[in-house]
């Protein structure tokens, strides 16, 4: 398999501007390198252990997603270095990326995760406990964690009209946060939708960051 091909199939694909993250869980270090190799620096990894692991034997520069669901206890290990964290789906999280940043002495910069899908395994804040979140000043505070976006996932389904819907529904609640609780703030500029089964209908409904495995990498193996 010509991961490398894949890549640049996918980039030729979308506009410039979206960033495509190369979800690189459960695959050898070695696929990671020759992407980093051929320039690509954002990577994906939904497990703090692999993450950590692969982060010590791979170039420091890489841009570390933790996209994976994160329980708040791990937060720790992954603090002084993760680019970006996607999946934030509490004040309690929040609260807790924070007290870690503080020690770490740096802003961690984090998406918001909404629960714009049908199926409740799936986590995120609703729209009401989104401005709930803003109502009430909860965030204030927080001055070692950035809010840099939303991050949502889309139904698992074959109708791609109903993940288009929520898609689109994301978009609305991103342009509305945006224009009324970050007009001043340029860092709120993220969109994160979109994977491999999905990521051209979210790059239409106005997504800029995409999180794509099996199709750069190949089907995941889990044994």
């Amino acid at each position: 398999m010509d991961i490398i091909q894949n890549l640049k199939n996918v980039r030729s694909s979308i506009p410039s501007n979206v960033t495509i993250v190369a979800v690189s869980k459960t695959k050898p270090v070695q696929m990671v390198k020759d992407l980093y190799t051929y320039g690509h620096r954002d990577f994906g990894e939904n497990k703090v252990q692999e993450l950590l692991e692969k982060s010590e034997e791979l170039p420091e520069d890489i841009r570390w997603h933790m996209i994976g669901h994160l329980q708040s206890n791990k937060v720790k290990y992954i603090a002084g270095f993760v680019t970006l964290i996607h999946g934030v789906d509490s004040l309690k999280l929040l609260n807790v990326i924070n007290k870690e940043g503080r020690k770490s002495n740096r802003v961690i910069d984090c998406l918001l995760q909404v629960h714009i899908a049908r199926e409740s395994t799936k986590f995120g804040f609703d729209e009401h406990e989104l401005n709930g979140l803003f109502e009430e000043n909860n965030l204030n505070e927080l001055d070692f964690v950035g809010i840099r976006g939303l991050m949502g996932m889309a139904t698992f389904t074959e109708d791609f009209e109903l993940v288009r819907k929520e898609f689109q529904n994301l978009k609305r609640i991103f342009d509305q946060l945006k224009e009324n609780r970050f007009r001043e703030q340029q860092g709120f500029s993220i969109l994160s939708m979109g994977m491999s089964a999905d990521y051209h209908t979210a790059v239409e409904e106005g997504s800029n960051m995409i999180r794509v495995g099996s199709t750069i990498f190949g089907e995941r193996n889990y044994t």
